[in-house]
């Protein structure tokens, strides 16, 4: 998938920020052997792990553009990582980067990167990726009494002009699951991709979650057409690490760890199932 960068501090999110308070947290765990360094070889700096995500943090991943809170899918998944390493909270250092600057070959400013990257062969060979922390499916957004309104299967899409951001897994199952007999509108932001909703595209593919933020807090006069199958397009998300990094195989563990313990499920119902539940199944 892609980062989904919508802008999503508006007054209307308070209201659902207060029902994912009130979930389920998970537990702290003691750090584990395998995992922790007894020195502090590979991290930027010694004594610390620095985390980075995006210039602009977005929800429901990162609550307020604040990872340092731990509160959203991701900042809570970065902490839990964290401490899995041997970290104290106060030991955490946050940077921020652009999207394509922190995937692209080169050295970078941080130990991990986590910004709802897409785990791709392409991608890892210019960079590292933990095992996966999330795996997204994607949905169609468009406005009410537009062309996708009333569209309840695949088939009906597909004489539509959909968009999505370049590159993306967004973009990906459009011409995977969909298959449109009009060529899709692509951007290079999620934010142009919204911004020619109605104008240059009917609907646009964005992931489940970001979907769910888009059409009930953000785009006027919008909803979800639905959900679409995977179709050969996993959407697996990992921290994203440089390439060849001394710590992607302790990362790695310590996103195994988290998942076998029930962690990442815990964070995902907690931060991410009221974004995702409910929403229409499109065949």
């Amino acid at each position: 998938m892609t980062r989904p960068a919508l802008r999503t501090a508006f007054a209307a999110t308070a209201a659902v920020l207060a029902l994912l308070a009130s979930g389920c947290a998970s537990g702290g765990a003691e750090p584990d052997a395998t995992i922790t360094d007894s020195g502090d070889a590979g991290y930027i700096t010694p004594g610390k792990l620095t985390i980075a995500t995006g210039e602009t943090a977005y929800e429901p991943y990162v609550i307020d553009d604040d990872p340092s809170s731990g509160e959203g899918f991701e900042a809570a998944v970065a902490y839990a990582v964290a401490d899995k390493l041997g970290f104290a909270h106060d030991d955490v250092v946050w940077v921020r980067t652009s999207f394509e600057a922190a995937i692209a070959p080169g050295p970078k400013s941080f130990d991990f990167n986590i910004q709802q990257y897409t785990i791709t062969d392409e991608r890892k060979q210019a960079v590292d990726f933990s095992t996966s922390y999330y795996e997204a499916s994607q949905s169609v957004v468009a406005l009410k009494g537009g062309p996708a309104d009333g569209v309840t299967d695949i088939a009906g899409l597909r004489g539509l002009v959909l968009g999505a951001m370049t590159g993306s897994t967004s973009a990906a199952t459009i011409e995977e699951a969909i298959q449109p007999t009009v060529a899709p509108q692509l951007y290079t932001s999620n934010e142009d991709a919204v911004a020619a909703l109605g104008t240059q595209i009917d609907a646009l593919v964005l992931d489940t979650p970001t979907a769910y933020v888009a059409a009930n807090f953000y785009i006027d006069n919008s909803f979800i057409v639905g959900e679409l199958p995977a179709a050969g397009v996993p959407d697996q998300w990992g921290l994203l690490l440089a390439k060849d990094s001394p710590l992607t195989a302790r990362v790695s563990a310590a996103v195994d760890e988290l998942r076998a313990d029930g962690t990442l499920a815990a964070l995902e119902e907690k931060w991410l199932s009221v974004f995702t539940d409910g929403v229409t199944q499109l065949q």
